[in-house]
This record gives structure tokens, sequence and C-alpha cells, in this order.
């Protein structure tokens, strides 16, 4: 079973915010037991709201589900001293801190490789560990603008636009579990860990592909298209007479069997619509034709007619949509985390095997050092020393 893959794995997490939150819940979610290290105050995710549930930003328990939680000051010596005793139980570390940063507590990959050569040690940063950007700091929404994405957002002629769901972030963070998983064969093999430079700007790079690619082979810089695709018409949504529908019929076949549905054969034998390139090139005429006859009926009269004729469509869907969609449900890729005196809260689930992988339930993201006691007790402290470390504000106990 995929939830337990990774069961008597052991991350280590300094991250915080997105990518790297992301990169550790799906380990964890494989059956990794993860410890998230935060400092005193608690990660920034904690702050980045609305939406809140209780103290912290419902978005901190949508990258959090599964871990247990130890507030650390690694500024301090003490602090310190705990951060290598759990690295010195530890399979993986995974941190998000501007590089550099982790050196300079005595925690990054070159001080630690000697003493634990099977550590798999994953740096996640904005412009990856090596090159005159390294130490630049950046988060989702600048990478979308550096990257280039933003400029493929939005409609022509309007202001940049970025993806509202940070992509970018969560894209690094599946780059970065992959890489993990990589070593950790590699590992089984040699005996030996190893690095992995997860960067925004190389995935954010990567979820273009066919974008960049496009322009390296014609030289054009593509530019805003609204719902519409570069490479392929019609492709795009088109409004209803009470809402949008998303229209995929570019192929030969489907080309032809829409302007029969629509009730105008007539567009097929236009010279200007007769091959898909042809389509992209005169997409303006093309959308404009075909929004007239999508505005005379519903969405659901129009969706009815162009499935049963095998077009590829839906309803352009808010996120108010999503609870009742049949196909969401039957996946359970809608879970309820159980925060207790909270209530729960609804956040998607493992996207992998999903019927079965959600159909166990996940426990919730940890308070602010909730297990800091429990865990530090499993390193061979004593009360006592649990109870200095906290007047001196070396830990945060809950």
């Amino acid at each position: 079973m995929i939830r337990e893959a990774l069961k008597g794995i052991t991350v280590v997490d300094f991250t915080q915010i997105g990518a790297g939150p992301t990169c550790t819940m799906l380990l964890g979610d494989m059956g990794a037991r993860v410890i998230k290290v935060e400092p005193l105050d608690g990660e920034i995710g904690r702050g980045l709201g609305p939406a809140w549930v209780g103290e912290d930003a419902a978005l901190f328990h949508g990258f959090n589900r599964g871990k247990q939680g130890v507030a650390l000051n690694i500024k301090s010596d003490a602090g310190r001293e705990v951060a290598r005793k759990l690295i010195r139980t530890a399979d993986v570390v995974v941190e998000s801190m501007r590089p550099g940063a982790m050196a300079r507590a005595g925690l990054g990959y070159e001080q630690l490789q000697h003493e634990f050569p099977r550590l798999v040690y994953c740096s996640i940063s904005a412009y990856g560990q090596q090159g005159p950007y390294a130490g630049r700091a950046g988060v989702d929404g600048v990478l979308q603008a550096d990257s280039g994405l933003m400029s493929l957002i939005g409609t022509p002629q309007g202001e940049p636009c970025k993806v509202q769901a940070p992509v970018v972030d969560v894209m690094t963070g599946y780059v970065a579990c992959l890489g993990i998983l990589a070593s950790l064969s590699q590992r089984d093999r040699t005996g030996r860990g190893a690095q992995v430079d997860a960067s925004l700007l190389n995935a954010a790079l990567a979820l273009q592909q066919s974008s960049i690619s496009s322009y390296f082979a014609d030289g054009k810089v593509p530019s805003p298209m609204g719902s519409a695709a570069p490479y392929s018409a019609p492709n795009q949504a088109f409004q209803a007479a009470d809402g949008w529908i998303m229209v995929a019929a570019y192929t030969p076949e489907r080309w032809a069997v829409l302007c029969q549905v629509l009730g105008r054969p007539d567009l097929a034998a236009d010279p200007r619509f007769q091959t898909s390139p042809l389509r992209v090139q005169h997409l303006a005429a093309l959308a404009s034709t075909l929004t007239d006859t999508f505005r005379t009926r519903t969405c659901a009269d129009w969706l009815a007619v162009l499935a049963q004729a095998d077009i590829l469509c839906t309803k352009v869907a808010d996120y108010a949509d999503l609870d009742r969609h049949p196909q969401i449900r039957a996946n359970r890729m809608l879970v309820d985390l159980d925060l207790g005196q909270r209530g729960s809260l609804r956040v998607p689930g493992f996207p992998l095997n999903s019927g079965q992988a959600n159909d166990r339930p996940y426990s919730p993201a940890p308070g602010l050092g909730e297990h800091t006691r429990d865990i530090l007790a499993e390193l061979g402290y004593s009360e006592q020393d649990i109870s200095r470390m906290q007047a001196t504000e070396a830990i945060l106990c809950q």
C-alpha cells in the first residue's frame, strides 16, 4: 500500500511555507515519520492567511498534515545540539533556508555528510545552491515572474497575472520528493546518501516544457491568450448563456463533428479553419464565431449534446463545485482533517492510488512545539534537561 511505502524512514524537516512542506507532506503521506522543526515563534506559513483555522492559517494545515512538531532555536548551542541528535536518527533532512544558513548553524550538507554518510540531504531554494543568484531569496510569485510563467497568464493587453494557487511551490515540492526517492533508492544500492538540490526556478521552467520548447523552435515570444492554447484550436473556454464551458475539439475528426453539432457545417469548409494550425492563426475570428453560437444555449444543454458527440468538454468549475464533483468524490481526493475542538478541515488528499490511499485518515498538522517534549525524551534528554532548555529559550514545548 502506498501509504506504507516509506515506513521506517525518518525525515527531519527544516522547511517553511509551500515548497518544502509539500515535499515532506508527500513523504509523510507515503509512510515516513516526519519531524517538523520550527523556530520558537513558528514557521512563516502559520501566519499566511486568510483563511484561518484557530490561530493558524488554513494554508499551514494544508501543507503540514501528518507531521510531528518540534520548536528549536538552532541559533543557540543547545538548540543546535538537539538538531544534530535529531539528524543522527534521520534518513532524510529537508531544508528550505537561503543557501548558507544551515551551514552557519553547523548543519549544512558538507558538515554532516562525513559523520552521516547514509544521509539524504535535500536543499530547497529559490534559485539553487550555485550560481550568481544562489544567495537570492524568492517566493512563488517572484519565480512565476522570473521564469517567464507570468508572461503566459492572463488576457491580451491585460496586466500581468499569476496563478493564484502556488503552482511553482507545489511543483518544486514534487520535484524535491522525486529527488529524495531516487536518492533513497541509490542509497539502497551503494550504502551512501546524497545531496538533492531543488529550486523554484528549475521547477518553474520544467512546468513550461511545451511553451519553452516552442519558443526555441521558432523564436516567437508567447503572450497571454486567456484560456486558449497556442498549439491547437478550438481548445479554450467559451461563454454559454449561463456560464462558461471548456471545449477541446482540435483534431480533424472532432472539429468536423463539432461543426455538425453546432449546426455550422459551413465552418468546416471555411479555408481559415480547415486545419488546427490555420485555426490557431485565425483564432480571434474562430473564437468570435463559436462564441456567438455557444451563447444561444445553457452550459447544461451544450455539455449534454457535446458529450454525446464525444467532444471533450466540461463546465469551468469554481471551488464551490469541487465537493459535489462526482469524479472527485469517487477518487476520494478531498479528505477531512480532524482538528479536535477546532472542527475539521477539508483538503486535497494524496493524488496517487487516491481511492485506496485516502481511505485512511490523516493526522492534522502539529501545534507549535506540540511534540518537543516527547521527541527530546526519545533522544535521551531528561525532564530536567528539557525544563532547563525551555527556560533558556533553546526549545519550546506546549
